[in-house]
């Protein structure tokens, strides 16, 4: 296996046992995107000869026995709407096209005192507003498995470099299924932790509500080593949970619920046959699996499509022309703050702007907005309630297998449903995973998703790795006759 496929532990231990060196890594990743960026355009910007001398630095600290933490000399992608200081963060917008953070988030703080490394930022649909990365400023990135096909969204680059070798790992950020759903598209792991256990300070926000940065892996043990480096209290964002005791759901003799709402229609026969071969090998391992009923997921598009937007508007307001990113001149300043935002959004976030804006408008706040609030309770309460019952909830992370370029641009519905079976665990703001496990009739990549109670993410992550043991899956895409 090539070293860029190895677990992070694996790649440490080579390190302290001087039979690689993270300069070498480096290389090899950089190797890979050689091959892999001009087809596939995961990364926006590659940070090589820079980080290059931070690789001979963790050169240096393994040679003296020495490491910053398990992520020295790790090379990681960063989606684009994740601030590095000074480096540009443009969201995939014309609107940012020019902006260079002066700050660090916390997650990238936190990753850097672990020592590790970042290869560029990675593309993604506009604003993280999208489920195909076609949205995108800068040009769509492309499938590993399959170049006439979307990598999923909004955080498709970063799915795809890691698909493609031309990262360890990577991190997006979650709204309504952007880490998974890419993730399942290009066949890794994607893990979207609680609600506030990573601090969203210094990832530009869509919906504050329901976004949450994550990691993009490899390997589940992988995702678990980068969660828990990131997590924890900061006190710079508001919602940072401080860390509290759950009841943990069973390792052993579980018992698992397939959802019967994203087993039905729209959940394509390929989806619904990994749900029942994943539901097999967990039953054959002593887990106990039922089928449970939660009316209201098929609510979750409706009720998403409320708040996302409403939150969305009021967080892109401050894209004005006067305090960040590109400027329109105009004759009056309400002039040039219109011809600003016409010019520097692109379709999709103008799109979902006009719908916040609407529902959050004077008369029609309790109808909509309020209305999609009080049903968003309502299904955190369903799920809390099915949660005294199972330890464990099981679905499809996708209705299907990637879908082409323009498939489904001309209808909107369609590539909102997407995000179908995602959506009900960022609004209730509990861990959710996706696991590589098989391939669909047509060769592509599929994946189950697993969920369980808030504050519950290291034993869901457990739960997933032994899982992830009994499915094996091993498959690879092929680029420009590579196997990656």
């Amino acid at each position: 296996m090539a070293n860029y496929k190895l677990p992070i532990s694996q790649i440490n231990q080579l390190f302290k046992n001087k039979e690689l060196k993270p300069s070498e890594l480096y290389a090899e990743t950089f190797e890979r995107a050689a091959i892999t960026e001009s087809i596939i355009h995961g990364h926006l910007e590659l940070f090589q000869e820079e980080n290059l001398k931070k690789a001979l630095n963790s050169d240096k600290r393994y040679e003296k026995g020495k490491n910053l933490g398990n992520l020295d000399g790790i090379p990681i992608a960063i989606k684009d709407n994740i601030n590095i200081s000074g480096y540009a963060t443009t969201c995939s917008s014309k609107m940012l096209s020019n902006y260079i953070s002066p700050y660090d988030a916390t997650v990238i703080t936190r990753l850097k005192n672990e020592g590790a490394l970042f290869t560029g930022k990675t593309n993604l649909d506009e604003f993280a507003m999208g489920s195909s990365t076609e949205n995108s400023a800068f040009g769509p990135t492309k499938n590993p498995w399959d170049t006439s096909r979307v990598p999923g969204g909004s955080s498709g680059g970063s799915a795809a470099v890691v698909s493609a070798g031309s990262a360890i790992a990577s991190l997006g950020s979650d709204t309504g299924g952007s880490i998974r759903q890419p993730a399942s598209f290009c066949g890794v792991v994607g893990f979207k932790p609680t609600y506030g256990t990573v601090s969203r300070f210094g990832l530009v926000a869509f919906a504050s509500s329901l976004d949450q940065i994550g990691p993009i892996t490899n390997h589940v043990e992988d995702a678990r080593l980068i969660f828990n480096s990131m997590k924890g209290h900061d006190p710079s964002d508001a919602t940072s949970l401080i860390e509290s005791k759950a009841k943990q759901p069973k390792l052993k003799n579980a018992k698992i619920g397939i959802i019967k709402e994203l087993m039905e229609d729209g959940i394509s026969e390929d989806a619904k046959k990994e749900v029942h071969k994943v539901a097999k090998l967990l039953e054959a391992e002593g887990h106990e699996i039922v089928e449970v009923s939660l009316p209201l997921t098929k609510m979750s598009i409706s009720i998403y499509y409320l708040i996302a937007p409403a939150e969305c508007s009021a967080n892109l307001s401050r894209f004005d022309g006067v305090r960040y990113g590109n400027r329109v001149s105009g004759s009056t300043s309400s002039e040039m703050m219109e011809l600003t935002r016409a010019n520097g959004f692109g379709p999709e976030v103008k799109k979902r702007i006009l719908l916040g804006t609407y529902a959050l408008s004077a008369g029609y706040y309790d109808a909509y907005y309020g209305q999609a609030l009080k049903a968003r309770s309502m299904m955190k309460k369903e799920f809390t309630d099915v949660y005294e019952d199972v330890d464990y909830l099981i679905s499809p992370t996708t209705p299907s297998d990637p879908f082409k370029f323009g498939e489904k641009s001309d209808n909107q519905l369609e590539m909102y449903m997407s995000d179908l079976c995602t959506i009900p665990a960022n609004l209730v703001g509990m861990p959710a995973i996706s696991i590589p496990t098989g391939l669909s009739s047509q060769g592509l990549p599929l994946s189950v998703q697993i969920m369980s109670p808030s504050n519950t993410d290291n034993t869901l992550l457990d739960f997933s790795e032994s899982l992830e043991s009994l499915v094996a899956f091993s498959d690879k895409p092929v680029i420009n006759g590579v196997v990656s």
